[in-house]
């Protein structure tokens, strides 16, 4: 065959097809209204009394409804109805059960109730737990284990069914938490506030132990003094003396509801065998439904077939309308129809999936940050101008998170036993917060994407003061407008006078030797190890690195047995109390594992203090509270503060109603895409490029030529001696 008509074949058959070569999503998916997105980490619980992180949250904010949401554009951040007519009713009581005012002294508040009214019409996403025969029986309630024997996943229940959102759902999901098979990671801290929690645990103990190991305990059997319905769509939570920061947790997954039918579903035997659980198929009344759970591949949300009534915010911040946030403004949600999170390990196949267009979002890890953002003449971030050309745009926020060194304040060298050893330990950590530079830390590490921390409060949370008013005058001064780092000699100057000149102790004349405990590090943290140690011999001290799994590690914070560690902290909802608490004394992790107090400081002021704070309202003398907490902690330096991470991420054109919220996770409802304009770029991006293989085939064809023309002459030759024979 002629060399040119193979080269012409093989363009004629590479043209009649429309598909793109390098497409990872099926052909039919092309141009629907689909987010795609990706994770790292596959979520361990997606049961809202267990779940409590924040790659599992990803997930269970989109299918669970807590009765309040934040508010998805106004800044500082705003708790909203989600699933409630009105904002939740708070009452308080004395003693004897008298009613008193609103401004009553917090010491006179024996308990407060908070009644809850729920919107009508809220229906469950379809799921087999529901599923009714013709005579109103549950017809997935008793199954043995003959019908189970075809169930691999819960899509082969051929049968679903639905009902409506009721008061007693709530109540179900917050006896749960006291649930001694679940072990609920908030369960120490409610029964601390919900009245009757301990006591109700101890309760549930006695009658899972008389069960079989796959036994259904039916919770609505059993009273909680705490909880109280009031009628079908109306209940009642019952709280120890006053805790305004309980309004906050109404907010998040643990105070979703959870349908008695579908524990029910789940308990029975042969079903956890099948990975047929809670913690692997959720059930909810939010916009989204998981519709397949493979986390080493993909997870999918779909959307809901009976959520409804929820709208598009119609005011936001005076600059969301020039942003093109309130364009969708008063329209129904969610505007996606689906979201695909495929599993995606390493961040490079990642990165280059994002600029091929099959990503809609990308967070920017430090290879790529390089390629993706650069720095204006004011310091300010902008995307350079290759993402530009492709219309890729930058949102950065600053998160309200702390990521920290801690001292075990138990430990004798940092922490000190005698009065005489902690006014030395004092000093010491003062010395060590002046040398361990986290502006450097930042810039090297993080590629400028952080906020050296001045105390354990995060930017957009009450009690952080910007400028002068805010740096820590003990690590800081202010000169020429702005915070500059106190000098390495005040450091070994402080140090000395703790008792260790030139980094020797003067009553052994041995060196200084600190122990850093971290979790287990790849090969590319061992720059960052070595940037530390470095920070520690700028004052002569030797530190050495421990490094353990995470379970060990976490085993040696609970008994005390870590010199320095290092730890973070997300804000669980945006008041101070969420952050000082992880400092106040009977938070301390030696001696109470399920408390987050890791550094074990114990100061008596700050304890008084932090009990006056949290117990009141939002009010300059709360602030005055707080800033007082806070210089105590700043001279005591229990922690070296490190820094608060900025979120940089990267979106494409064609994604629309993105506003940064590291506060609120059910945000995916609010989000648009266009996918005309997506399948558009990713035609224009991902042209196969053909003529290689021509080429190939060209050359391929003219080298077998000569041997074909020989074979052909040979050929003849036999035939004509034949033919003369």
């Amino acid at each position: 065959m002629n060399p040119l008509v193979v080269f012409i074949l093989i363009l004629t058959l590479t043209g009649c097809s429309d598909a793109l070569w390098n497409n990872p999503y099926p052909s039919e998916d092309a141009g629907k209204n689909i987010l795609y997105n990706a994770f790292a980490e596959r979520p361990k619980h997606l049961d809202p009394v267990q779940s409590y992180s924040s790659n599992e949250i990803l997930f269970t904010a989109q299918i669970y409804q807590p009765p309040l949401q934040y508010h998805y554009l106004k800044r500082p951040f705003t708790l909203i109805p989600q699933t409630v007519d009105v904002m939740p009713m708070v009452h308080y009581y004395d003693e004897a059960g008298n009613r008193l005012p609103t401004e009553s002294d917090p010491a006179a508040i024996a308990y407060s109730i908070y009644e809850i009214s729920l919107k009508r019409g809220i229906y469950y996403q379809p799921h087999p737990a529901f599923a009714r025969d013709e005579l109103d029986a549950f017809l997935y309630h008793n199954l043995t284990q003959k019908e189970l024997q075809d169930i691999f996943k819960l899509a082969d229940f051929s049968e679903q069914g639905t009902r409506e959102l009721l008061a007693e759902d709530y109540i179900y999901q917050i006896k749960r938490l006291a649930h001694p098979r679940l072990h609920s990671p908030i369960f120490g801290l409610m029964a601390e506030y919900i009245i009757g929690l301990k006591e109700y645990a101890e309760v549930l103990r006695k009658e899972v132990e008389a069960l079989p190991r796959e036994g259904y305990l039916d919770l609505r059997k059993f009273p909680l003094e705490g909880v109280e319905v009031v009628d079908t769509h109306t209940y009642r939570i019952k709280i120890r003396g006053k805790y305004p920061q309980f309004i906050y947790w109404l907010a998040m997954p643990f105070f979703a509801p959870i349908p008695w039918e579908a524990d029910r579903f789940y308990s029975q035997a042969g079903m956890a065998e099948k990975n047929i659980t809670l913690d692997w198929y959720p059930v909810g009344t939010g916009p989204y439904m998981l519709t397949e759970n493979d986390p080493n591949r993909v997870m999918i949300l779909e959307r809901n077939p009976h959520f409804t009534g929820e709208y598009y915010p119609t005011e936001g911040m005076p600059d969301d309308v020039e942003s093109g946030l309130l364009k969708d403004a008063g329209r129904p949600i969610p505007f996606i129809d689906k979201v695909v999170f495929s599993r995606e390990r390493e961040s490079i196949p990642r990165w280059n999936k994002f600029l091929q267009g099959y990503y809609d979002a990308s967070g920017i890890s430090s290879d790529s940050f390089d390629q993706a953002v650069q720095l204006t003449g004011q310091g300010e971030a902008t995307v350079t101008e290759a993402m530009k050309a492709q219309g890729i745009r930058l949102e950065t926020a600053v998160a309200p998170s702390t990521y920290y060194m801690g001292f075990n304040m138990l430990d004798p060298v940092v922490g000190g036993r005698t009065e005489q050893e902690k006014a030395s330990a004092r000093k010491l950590r003062q010395a060590i917060s002046i040398a361990v530079d986290y502006e450097e830390y930042v810039s090297i590490f993080a590629n400028g994407r952080g906020i050296p921390a001045q105390g354990p409060i995060p930017p957009g949370i009450t009690g952080y003061r910007e400028g002068k008013e805010g740096i820590n005058p003990l690590v800081y001064r202010w000169q020429d407008g702005k915070a500059q780092r106190r000098p390495i000699e005040e450091a070994k100057a402080l140090l000395a006078e703790a008792g260790y000149p030139n980094g020797i102790d003067r009553k052994t004349g041995t060196p200084l030797v600190l122990y850093f405990d971290v979790t287990a590090r790849s090969v590319d943290d061992k720059s960052m190890l070595d940037w530390m140690r470095k920070q520690f011999r700028k004052i002569d001290i030797q530190l050495v690195v421990r490094s353990t799994d995470y379970n060990r590690f976490q085993d040696k914070i609970r008994k005390g047995n870590a010199q320095i560690f290092e730890w973070g902290w997300n804000a669980d909802y945006p008041d101070p109390e969420n952050f000082l608490f992880l400092l106040y004394g009977p938070q301390r992790k030696m001696g109470n594992h399920s408390g987050n107090n890791a550094a074990n400081y114990d100061n008596p002021e700050y304890n008084r203090l932090f009990e006056q704070m949290e117990k009141m309202e939002d009010s300059q003398e709360r602030e005055q509270i707080i800033d007082r907490m806070v210089t105590i902690l700043r001279e005591d330096a229990p922690w070296l503060w490190g820094f608060h991470p900025m979120d940089y991420a990267l979106y494409h054109a064609w994604f629309q109603n993105v506003k940064p919220n590291k506060q609120s996770y059910n945000n995916m409802k609010y989000l648009r895409i266009d996918p005309v304009l997506r399948e558009q770029k990713r035609r224009e991006w991902n042209q196969p490029v053909i003529w290689p293989i021509g080429t190939g085939v060209t050359v391929l064809v003219m080298s077998l030529i000569p041997g074909f023309i020989a074979y052909r002459r040979r050929e003849r030759k036999i035939e004509l001696r034949k033919l003369s024979a």
